[in-house]
């Protein structure tokens, strides 16, 4: 993409914490930043991603079919180590190039998801690279992408919302008899990361809060309950996508009732914390 464009874009991405419109709207995307091989400058650049898991991240270097790499490639092969902004957080982390059977699944899945990836691997000679992106544990909390820990909270539930969207948007097109490999794994990730916030709040925050505010205790009371309601609802979801003959409207309909009962959660977490929170 031409440079203007992609300021633009990171820009807005940046602005309105990882929702952009245009060209990227309802894409998954991040900004990657990169060292450069030459410069030795850092260079950002948004890049469409694959959820692959917890730990990892999927980018793949399409250049939309150019006949070369992209300058971001070439720059994470000479200095592995890089930047990801993902709207909610900002994080290190260590660039692999798979290799393979590994990369040839990835890049299958991919294209199961989007056939846009085949058409770019149509247009080139090069074989299209595929890369994980692993977060470094760096300790202590995650570096949330806010000024506040009340919008703390709100972004990192925006970023739920949008990803749940995705999902069940991705549910509905590809509504048939089988379930694709890569909306498996998108819907398993999101367990993934909803698990871990839910876990994060229940161990860290809600204590404090019940703590230095007693008179919330009812309200951090019910934010628990609806935190194991949930987590039943994540563990349906879960079966349903992992079992090998899974039903693709029984899994949309794990998906519908865990969007309901969420959506519904993080709308009284908001409601209750975010004043507090703010206030202190």
């Amino acid at each position: 993409m031409p440079h203007d464009f992609n300021q633009q874009v990171i820009e807005e991405f940046r602005a309105n914490k990882g929702r952009v419109g245009g060209y990227f709207e309802g894409a998954r995307l991040l900004l990657l930043t990169t060292t450069g091989a030459r410069t030795g400058r850092p260079h950002t650049t948004p890049v469409g991603y694959l959820p692959d898991g917890g730990d990892r991240v999927l980018v793949i270097a399409s250049a939309a079919g150019a006949p070369k790499h992209p300058a971001w490639f070439h720059n994470l092969l000479a200095n592995p180590r890089v930047t990801i902004e993902s709207g909610a957080f900002t994080y290190e982390a260590r660039a692999v190039v798979l290799e393979g059977e590994e990369r040839d699944r990835a890049f299958a899945r991919a294209v199961e998801a989007d056939p846009g990836w085949a058409a770019y691997q149509e247009k080139t000679d090069r074989v299209i690279p595929v890369v994980a992106l692993y977060e470094i544990a760096q300790g202590g909390p995650p570096n949330i992408n806010a000024s506040s820990m009340g919008e703390a909270i709100r972004v990192v539930h925006d970023a739920f919302r949008r990803e749940l969207a995705l999902i069940r948007e991705e549910m509905s097109a590809g509504a048939g008899t089988t379930l694709g490999a890569q909306l498996r794994v998108n819907c398993l990730t999101f367990c993934a990361g909803l698990h871990n916030h839910h876990t994060g709040e229940d161990i860290g925050m809600f204590p404090v809060l019940a703590d230095r505010h007693p008179e919330f205790a009812p309200a951090l009371a019910r934010l628990g309950e609806e935190h194991e309601r949930i987590a039943e609802l994540v563990e349906d979801l879960r079966r349903v996508v992992t079992a090998e003959d899974t039903d693709p409207a029984a899994a949309r309909a794990e998906v519908e009732r865990l969007t309901a009962a969420l959506e519904a959660h993080l709308t009284y977490e908001e409601e209750q914390l975010v004043p507090l929170l703010d206030a202190a």
